[in-house]
């Protein structure tokens, strides 16, 4: 004969599904399994909420529709979440996410662009001798990645008359 469980959640405790809840106290959210603690993390912690969120879908069952209505949060982000733990467990959160970085402008390409405005090239010169658009080699004028150097005034002079 099954066993009743009564759900043994503390004060304060908002439910998710009869057998799990989370306690907001002060800094912390705590996550409970049959009135049991399973997790704790700070407020602020995006990083542990989200996998949080994959915890109690993966090893507690809980619906994912049910958890993004009980937290406020998009569907999208629960199964997201839940891939993410299913894929590369709990450091797949906590790992630095990799960026492509310069495709056009590479170190040595920065380095040969700013040498040449040195030299007093104009931009549209520069691009054009370097293989590259214009409009990306400004851009990276007007980000600060590039410094053009002023223009040098020449002396009018004036006509005899």
């Amino acid at each position: 004969m099954p066993q009743l469980q009564l759900p043994l959640f503390p004060d304060g405790a908002t439910e998710i599904t009869p057998r799990l809840s989370f306690c907001g106290n002060g800094e912390e959210v705590t996550y409970f399994h049959c009135g049991m603690p399973i997790f704790t993390h700070a407020k602020t912690d995006r990083a542990s909420f989200l996998m949080s969120v994959a915890l109690l879908h993966v090893t507690c069952g809980a619906k994912q529709a049910v958890i993004a209505r009980t937290f406020g949060i998009a569907p999208v982000t629960v199964k997201r979440a839940v891939k993410l733990f299913r894929e590369k467990g709990a450091p797949g959160f906590y790992t630095q996410r990799k960026y492509r970085g310069a495709a056009v402008l590479t170190e040595a390409v920065l380095r040969e662009a700013q040498s040449l405005l040195d030299e007093g090239h104009e931009p549209r010169t520069v691009a054009q001798t370097l293989g590259i658009k214009p409009d990306t080699l400004v851009k990276a004028i007007r980000a600060g990645k590039l410094h053009q150097t002023a223009k040098k005034k020449t002396p009018h002079l004036k006509m005899p008359g």
